[in-house]
This record gives C-alpha cells, structure tokens and sequence, in this order.
C-alpha cells in the first residue's frame, strides 16, 4: 500500500473527510507532522538493512531529535528548498506557542523543528507523500 494510499484507508475505514489542511492549527500539523517524520526515518533505517532495534533507534535518534531537525530546518530555509506556501506553514509552526517543551534542546531550536513538523503534516493531509519523502530526504543527507 502506497503511503497516499494509507491516508485514503484512514479515511474511509472511519468515514473521515478532513479539512482543507491548511485550516488545521500549525501544532495539529505538528503533531501528525512528527509522527510522520518518524516513520519515514525510520523507514529508511530499517530498509538500510536489518540490525538489532537498539542500532536501529541509534541510527534514527539524531534525524527525529529537534537538534537534527532544526538543523534540517535552517539548511532549507538557507537553501530556498522549501516553497512559498511551506515556508508561509513552517512560520506558522515555528511561532505557535507550545504548552510542551524539548527535553533536551533549546527553546528556538524546539520551535523550529515544530516548524518543520507542520510543513511535514500539512502535506501528508494534502496527500504530497512525494514531496514528504524529499523533505526528509533532504534533513537525513546532512
């Protein structure tokens, strides 16, 4: 099942239609935005190849941390990889106020990775699985 696809699923097996995600709040795009991070990265640990799942959470840990994803994050924006529309989303995010905090990461750099992870979120509810798998792409690569 293609990942587009698993959206479609969700939908239909909970009669579920969604909002136009760009009306969702920028920490619900958030919130869906880290879980989908996670899988991808976790994806391509896995598919690298097999290892015991404490190698695997190593490998996986400094892409998911919001160090590794503020990093990610300054590059694409130093890059001018992000559109318009995602920097107008990752903006949006990275200025919400948050009732919750990184445990192990400064404020602007845990601000700046809900950033990413609404622009992550905003387009898996669109169904850019594609253009998801580039952003990713784009923070495991550095």
């Amino acid at each position: 099942m293609a990942d587009h696809d698993m959206l479609s699923t969700i939908k239909e097996r909970f009669n579920l239609t969604g909002d136009d995600p760009g009306q969702y709040s920028p920490l619900s795009l958030a919130f869906i935005g880290d879980s989908i991070y996670g899988a991808v990265v976790k994806s391509i640990v896995v598919l690298e190849g097999n290892c015991p799942a404490n190698s695997l959470d190593h490998k996986a840990v400094k892409y998911v941390k919001a160090i590794g994803q503020a990093k990610a994050a300054d590059h694409m924006i130093e890059n001018e990889i992000f559109t318009e529309e995602e920097m107008a989303i990752y903006r949006r995010g990275r200025n919400a106020k948050s009732p919750t905090t990184a445990k192990n990461a400064p404020v602007g750099d845990y601000r700046k990775a809900t950033g990413l992870e609404a622009v992550i979120g905003w387009l898996y509810l669109k169904g850019e699985m594609e253009r998801v798998v580039e952003l990713v792409g784009v923070a495991v690569s550095l």
